[in-house]
């Protein structure tokens, strides 16, 4: 939390000598440029600070005998734009999940405990940051700004 505090104090300053839509055409630029950081991190099936997401728990209720079956990586679906929302506007730039997704989204961000099938069990999920930023977003937020004011 301290680092988005340093990088808002280095921010402010100079987010305040641009228009207001400018501001928000930059933050809708960074927003997008966040969320392809974001898909490909999620792709690589990494958390921010670079651990590997914790892995599946083994199911083998209703497995059919003699298959082999791919191990699919997680959240495929959840890193597709559709899902996946960037929005900017003069104050702000964000990123995150939409409807019923943003509810599975945060189980796993935060660890929660939820059904695993409508009527079905319960089950503590493990924590897998979705949506985090690394010290490469916080470069990529830096030289789009500077890019931006250089122009």
């Amino acid at each position: 939390m301290a680092d988005l505090e340093s990088l808002d104090t280095w921010i402010n300053p100079l987010l305040q000598r641009i228009a207001a839509p400018e501001r928000a055409k930059l933050a809708r630029s960074i927003a997008q440029q966040l969320r392809r950081s974001q898909q490909q991190r999620i792709n690589a099936q990494r958390n921010p600070d670079g651990t590997p997401f914790a892995p599946r728990k083994p199911s083998k209720l209703r497995e059919k005998q003699g298959r082999v079956k791919r191990k699919a990586k997680m959240f495929q679906k959840l890193r597709a734009a559709s899902y996946m929302k960037a929005r900017g506007d003069k104050s702000l730039a964000t990123v995150g999940f939409t409807g019923r997704i943003a509810r599975i989204a945060r189980v796993h961000q935060d660890g929660l405990r939820d059904r695993v099938a409508p009527r079905g069990p319960t089950a503590l999920y493990e924590r897998r940051e979705i949506l985090g930023l690394t010290d490469i977003d916080h470069q990529l937020i830096r030289d789009a700004l500077i890019d931006h004011l250089a122009l």
